[in-house]
Formats: structure tokens, C-alpha cells, sequence
């Protein structure tokens, strides 16, 4: 069974170590007032209390190690904790060493003051005077002695004998020996009849009476009782000697003994003069060290239980600035910084629910934008956003796919620090910029320029934003590319024009050429020879015209009917090639190809592919003409996250005007002198039939460029 082991508190603790403390001090200070004792308990009490003193030191120096330990690691508090000490140190220190100084002051001048002359006077004066009063005391009974022993001169023992009571009386004695030279006792009375044996002299007082005859002297009797001895000499034959006894009144002897006993002790101070101030300067400073060492020790327990709020609310605080929001406090007690750490819960505990709210509401904010700019990047309109100053903020995928350009690489630019890096889209972000310059409401506008696919039309619609405060803050332009649209607008107006062509000329020209060869037929024979050649060079020219238009409506014919395609899996690289063996070249014509490795399948009708190959290699002949170079390039590309096969053509003719280009794809349009400007309509009919797509490839400076993209398998 673990044993628990008990801890007072620290209050008790305290209060204990003050008692211990406060007990030797003053035992040290009343054996320094006791001189007897001086050199005994007083130097075992200064022993203990100078260990005291010096464990009161350790705990302090301990302190002080932690405290400097503290502020070397920066902890919360320790800078509080140094002025709070610095500040109780010396508030303590200053009056302690007033009152010091001036207590040692007074103290030496105190002691001094115990030993001046006339009190030296006085008690050498009270001492000569107590003596003096009992000589004089003794010098009478002396005579009084004398007297009574002329009454016994030359009287024999017995006759001496008989007289001892009467000489009792009358002396007031209280006791009376006749005693021989030798000691030997003659006759004895005294006023206490227990008295058996009188009080003799001892050997030295006799010797003293051989040489002086008489003796008087203060002598303690039975059980220190003081009384004057007088002793005299009686005449006779032989010498004999009477001592009397004569008690001294109690209040003399204890005046005397008074007076005896304070000369003695003022000797005996003056004496330790100054060994008392080196023991009253010892213990006072003793005092002084270890109340201020226990101040000390105590203020270092007292501030660290004030300051440890404060570390608490620091560490809190450092807690709350990293983030953690839920920080809790123990509350130690309840004074104004326990109301402190309970607004700081409170604070905490409000914040954290701050956050979390905040932090839902970032989460939610945060799916909505996720959400906008799923939305946004899957539009098929180009999305861009502007701040007050006209500078991107933000931009959608299908920026980029329209303008082929990463315009969120740009957040922070305006459309004319674009416009300086890419040239070829100086005129749709110059008229974009200036639409949003100065339109203060929703506009729309079409933007034509010719981009790097060619001829683009761009349906912008615009929208300045405006604050709650009617500012205007930014800007929103939406632009759709609709050249696919307007191009299957007019293929479809094409198409239609040339089923009626079809139906509406087709019908009346087979009547014409049967007219025309029938007059031929009956009119020849009957003419004379120069208007028969005349009538043969007509009907010739009318059914050559005729023919000439059964094949244009064909062709229209052709344009205006859906393909019928049989698709199959096709290598690209490997028709091309067969297309392009199918041409003999002339001397000064050659074909230079580029193929990527592998398989470059599409999926297509064979003939309608042949045919687009056919009138591309066909086209890039005529216009190079009997010397020059066609390039062919198949590699494998990545669009939209698809991937496609890009099929290339290029020659070093004259190329094509840029005024052109706008309509190289609409029917009837050529730059050729014969042709009836059909073939690139029916490529790019067929191209865009098979999911793909054609343009001319206008980074091209010397002669012509056409670029083909058709969905891989």
C-alpha cells in the first residue's frame, strides 16, 4: 500500500519557519543580556541562528538561480517577477538599513552611556558609604565589647562564668564566648538555647588577635546568617578572650549585599563593554539578516503566487496568438486577477466559438467558391473579372481557349500591358478595354480579329460591378467565340442556296443543250456554209456552257449534301503517304515530311479523308508551281483534355492576302485564277463533319499554312 505523504500548505509552512526563527532570536538575545551565560548558550544559539540565517541564504540564492534561469529562457512572467523583487528589495532594504544604522548608533552610545564617570563615582561612593556604615557599626559594638570585658578583668573562670548571662543582656548580643589562648572554651551564652556549641574563631583570626589584641569583622554565622564578630582581650593571669556576636539588621544586610552585588555586576559589565556591543551588534545584525533574507524568501513565494495568474494569462495569450482558441485557465483564486483569468476564459471560450462559426461559414464559403469556379471553368464562355483599377482578378479556362493565352497567369495586369507582349490580339483587348473605360452599363459588342486559328468573331457582353455604397468596384466581361456558329450559319445559308441552284437551274439546262443540238440537227444542212459554221460554233459554245454549268451544280450538289462516311479506324500518317505517292514531282518540286512515331489512328471515311488530303497537296502544287517545297507534320496533340492528331501542310508559294483569309473557307472564294472556289468549302465541311477542325495557320510569314485537328482514337 503506497504510503501518501502529507504537504502543508504553504501558509502553514511559513508561519512555522517565522516562529522557529522569531524563538532563536530572542533566545539569543536574552542569553546575550544574561552575562553568565555568555560564554555558554550564547554561542550555541549564535551557531544555530547563523545556520539559520544560512539556509534562509540558500533558499534565497535558489530562488534567485531559478529567477535568472527564467529570464535567460525568456518565460512568461520572469520579467514581472524581477521588478516586483527588485521593488520589494529595496522598499525593504532602505528603511532596514535606516533603522540599522541608527539602532547600532544607539546601541554603542547606549552602552557608553552605562559607563560614564559618574556613574562610576556613584557606585564607588554607594560601595564606600555601605562599608563606612558598617565599619562604623562595627567599630561600636567593638567598644561596646571592650566594655564588657573590663568587667571581667582579673576575674577568675568561675566568676567569669557566672557574669556570661548578665553580659548577654546587657550587650544585646546574641551570643557570648569566653575562650582561652588555645581555643578551649571557658563559658558560652547565647540567646538561642539550641545553640549547644558556640561559633569559633578559626585559626587565622586567632593568629591575627596574637598580633593585635582585638578583632572585629562581618562573619556569616549558621546558614549565612551575617553578624559583626568582635573580639577583645581580658586581663588577668592568663590571657583569655571574649567574642561577641552581634546580628546585623536584615534591611543593612541586604542593602549591603544590594550594593555589594550591583558594584560587582557594573565591574563585571565594564569589564565586557565591549564584547557586549560585539554581541548586541552580532544579534542585531543576525536579526536584520534573517528578517530580511525571510522577507525576501517569503516575497519570492508570495509574488510567485500573485505572477502565476500572469504567467498563466501569457501563456494563454501565446496559446490564443498560435491558433488555440479553446485555452482554458485554472482559476487559483478569487481576487481581481482571478476575475482577469475568468475574462480570459470567457474571451477564449467566445472566440473559439467565433472560429469555429468562422470557420463553418469558411467552409461553406469555400464550397461555394469551389463550386462558382467548377462552374466557371466548365463554361464554354470566357469568364474574365476586373478590379476598380481595370486589372484581372480572375479568369476561366475558356479565357484560355479562346484567346489561347493563360490570362490568370496576368492576375493584377490590365489588357494593355497584355497587349504590348501579345501583338496579334492588340485590336479585341484594346475595344474589350475600352468598352469597360466607358460603359457604365450592361453593354454588348461582336469582336472580329484574326487569331492564331484563323479569323475569330467574339460575342462580348460586359457589366461594371457597384458597392453597397454606389462605388464602382470592378467589372465582369463575358465573351462567347462564335465563328463556328457564324460559319455554320453561312454553310447552312450556302448549302441552302445551293439545293435550290440544284433544283432551280439543273431542271432547264438538259432542254437547252437538246434545243441547241437539234437546230444544229435540222438547221446545218439547210444553211450555207458560213452560217452553218456560224450555227456550229453557237450550238458548240451553248452545249459547252451547259456543260460547264451541269458541273458547278453538281458541285453545289455535292456541298450541300450530308457525306456519307463509313468510318474506320485510319493511320493518318499512312494514307497521307499514300496521297502524297500518287503525284509526280517536277524537278524543282519536293516534298519534305515529318512524321511522330507510332500509330496516329482517327477515326474517318476513307475517301472523304483522301479527298481533303487530295485538294490540300493539290492547292500547295498550283501555288508553288514548277519549283518549291511542301512540308507535311503529323504529331499527336493534347486540346481540352482530349487529344487529337494535327495534320500540317505548308508551302513557300505567295500565300494568302489577309484580306482573304477572313473567307478562304466560304464557298467561291480562291486566289487562284481558275477555280471555282469550292475545294477548301467541301475540306472544311468535310474536316468539321469528322468532329475536327481547319484554319490557316497565320504565324506563317512565307507562303501558306493549313493545320487540320481530328479527334485520336
Amino acid at each position: 500500500m503506497a504510503v501518501k505523504k502529507i504537504k502543508l500548505p504553504i501558509g502553514v509552512s511559513v508561519a512555522i519557519l517565522f516562529g522557529l526563527i522569531l524563538v532563536s532570536l530572542q533566545l539569543m538575545s536574552s542569553a546575550t543580556q544574561e552575562s553568565s551565560e555568555l560564554n555558554a548558550m550564547s554561542k550555541w544559539l549564535f551557531l544555530i541562528n547563523v545556520l539559520g540565517s544560512v539556509f534562509l541564504l540558500g533558499l534565497v540564492g535558489a530562488n534567485i538561480f531559478s529567477l535568472v534561469r527564467q529570464l535567460k529562457k525568456r518565460e512568461a512572467g520572469s520579467k514581472l517577477t524581477t521588478r516586483m523583487m527588485s521593488l520589494f528589495v529595496l522598499l525593504a532594504l532602505a528603511p532596514a538599513a535606516i533603522v540599522f544604522y541608527f539602532s547600532m548608533q544607539f546601541l554603542h552610545q547606549g552602552i557608553d552611556s552605562w559607563f560614564n564617570v559618574e556613574i562610576d563615582k556613584a557606585m564607588e561612593d554607594a560601595l564606600e558609604l555601605s562599608q563606612a556604615a558598617l565599619d562604623q557599626r562595627m567599630r561600636w559594638h567593638l567598644r561596646q565589647t571592650q566594655q564588657l570585658a573590663e568587667n571581667l578583668d582579673y576575674s577568675s573562670e568561675t566568676m567569669a562564668t557566672l557574669e556570661m548571662e548578665n553580659l548577654l543582656i546587657l550587650s544585646g548580643a546574641s551570643e557570648v564566648t569566653l575562650f582561652s589562648k588555645q581555643g578551649r572554651i571557658i563559658a558560652s551564652s547565647s540567646i538561642n538555647p539550641g545553640d549547644i556549641l558556640p561559633s569559633l574563631p578559626d585559626e587565622h583570626i586567632r593568629l591575627q588577635l596574637r598580633s593585635n589584641n582585638d578583632y572585629v569583622a562581618l562573619a556569616p554565622v549558621r546558614e549565612d546568617e551575617l553578624m559583626i564578630r568582635a573580639i577583645v582581650v581580658i586581663k588577668g593571669q592568663e590571657p583569655l578572650y571574649l567574642q561577641a556576636l552581634y546580628p546585623v539588621p536584615v534591611r543593612i544586610a541586604d542593602l549591603a549585599d544590594s550594593v555589594e552585588f550591583a558594584f560587582l555586576r557594573y565591574q563585571e559589565m565594564n569589564y565586557l563593554r565591549n564584547s557586549l556591543k560585539r554581541s548586541f551588534s552580532l544579534t542585531l545584525s543576525l536579526v536584520l539578516l534573517m528578517s530580511l533574507l525571510a522577507a525576501i524568501w517569503v516575497a519570492f513565494i508570495s509574488i510567485r503566487t500573485i505572477v502565476a495568474p500572469v504567467k498563466n494569462l501569457v501563456k494563454g495569450t501565446q496559446a490564443v496568438a498560435s491558433g488555440l482558441y479553446d485555452q482554458q485557465l485554472p482559476v487559483i483564486a478569487q481576487d481581481d486577477l482571478g476575475f482577469l483569468v475568468e475574462s480570459f476564459n470567457v474571451m477564449t471560450r467566445r472566440i473559439g466559438e467565433a472560429r469555429d462559426e468562422s470557420r463553418r461559414a469558411g467552409f461553406e464559403v469555400e464550397n461555394q467558391r469551389a463550386y462558382l469556379e467548377t462552374i466557371l471553368a466548365n463554361l464554354t464562355a470566357g469568364v474574365i473579372s476586373f478590379d476598380a483599377d481595370y486589372k484581372i482578378r480572375t479568369a476561366n479556362q475558356a479565357a484560355y481557349r479562346i484567346f489561347h493565352i493563360h490570362v490568370s497567369h496576368f492576375v493584377g495586369q490590365t489588357l494593355l500591358e497584355l497587349v504590348e507582349i501579345y501583338k496579334d490580339l492588340a485590336e479585341p483587348l484594346k475595344s474589350i478595354q475600352r468598352l469597360l473605360e466607358q460603359a457604365d452599363d450592361i453593354w454588348q459588342q461582336r469582336i472580329a480579329f484574326l487569331g492564331p486559328n484563323g479569323r475569330q468573331e467574339l460575342l462580348c457582353r460586359g457589366t461594371p460591378l457597384f458597392s453597397q455604397e454606389g462605388q464602382r468596384v470592378g467589372a465582369v466581361v463575358v465573351f462567347d467565340d462564335v465563328t463556328d456558329l457564324i460559319q455554320a450559319q453561312k454553310s447552312a445559308a450556302w448549302g441552302e442556296v445551293a439545293r435550290r441552284l440544284a433544283h432551280e437551274i439543273k431542271n432547264p439546262l438538259t432542254p437547252i443543250q437538246l434545243s441547241a443540238e437539234r437546230l444544229q440537227v435540222k438547221l446545218a444542212a439547210k444553211l450555207e456554209t458560213s452560217d452553218a459554221e456560224i450555227l456550229q460554233k453557237s450550238t458548240r459554245t451553248i452545249v459547252q456552257q451547259v456543260e460547264a454549268l451541269k458541273e458547278m451544280v453538281d458541285d453545289f450538289s455535292q456541298y450541300a449534301k450530308p457525306a456519307k462516311k463509313q468510318a474506320t479506324d485510319l493511320d493518318l500518317a499512312v494514307l497521307v503517304q499514300e496521297v502524297l505517292a500518287l503525284y509526280p514531282l517536277k524537278p524543282g518540286v519536293k516534298f519534305k515530311t515529318d512524321y511522330e512515331t507510332g500509330a496516329l489512328l482517327v477515326k474517318g471515311d476513307p475517301v472523304s479523308i483522301r479527298q481533303v488530303v487530295h485538294n490540300l497537296v493539290i492547292n500547295a502544287l498550283e501555288a508553288i508551281g514548277d519549283e518549291g517545297q511542301i512540308e507535311v507534320y503529323l504529331s499527336r496533340v493534347q486540346k481540352n483534355y482530349s487529344d487529337f492528331i494535327e495534320c500540317a501542310f505548308y508551302d513557300d508559294g505567295p500565300g494568302i492576302n489577309e484580306d482573304k483569309i477572313e473567307q478562304i473557307f466560304e464557298p467561291y472564294v480562291t486566289t487562284k485564277a481558275k477555280g471555282t472556289g469550292l475545294g477548301l468549302a467541301i475540306v472544311k465541311k468535310i474536316i468539321e463533319e469528322h468532329g475536327g477542325s481547319i484554319w490557316v495557320d497565320t504565324r506563317r510569314k512565307i507562303g501558306a499554312g493549313f493545320i487540320i485537328q481530328l479527334p485520336a482514337v
